[in-house]
């Protein structure tokens, strides 16, 4: 795989992960990479909140992945601590090459650190490849979503 850095997100890194979360039919409909300022303002918000880790992969200075681990304490199961994983992308030129897996792998090890018991993630029903890629990696599709548009 050669040498990838997994690291916090930083504003230059913006544009990068923009495209790649605009670079496939459902991001292309709701992102939009020609104003960039509300994903700066969110990337103050995220990087103020000790739950938030936006990160990227770096491989030879470009940036080829990006997601988000948010770690969730509550009561239920015992008051577990729970991580979610979410907008997660990989270059195209990149996708095929293990980066996948080793950032979900980077993200577990990282929720066990934060003491977790419990990862999870939803993923759209039209995205079969990334369900099969989760259910490898050992995820049960344990739950059925649903989301309330404001």
């Amino acid at each position: 795989m050669g040498d990838l850095e997994i690291r916090p997100a930083i504003a230059e890194d913006i544009p990068a992960i923009v495209g790649m979360l605009a670079d496939d039919p459902l991001g292309a409909q709701r992102e939009s990479p020609d104003d960039l300022s509300p994903y700066l303002a969110a990337l103050e918000r995220l990087t103020a909140d000790p739950n938030q880790r936006l990160v990227v992969a770096v491989r030879e200075g470009r940036v080829v992945g990006t997601l988000q681990l948010t770690i969730v304490p509550g009561l239920s199961r015992r008051g577990s601590t729970r991580s979610i994983i979410e907008g997660v992308r990989v270059h195209a030129d990149e996708r095929g090459s293990g980066l996948g897996t080793r950032f979900i792998e980077w993200a577990i090890d990282e929720s066990r650190r934060e003491n977790c018991q419990l990862v999870q993630l939803t993923s759209d029903n039209t995205r079969a490849d990334a369900h099969r890629f989760y259910e490898r990696l050992g995820f049960v599709a344990s739950h059925v979503g649903f989301k309330l548009q404001l």
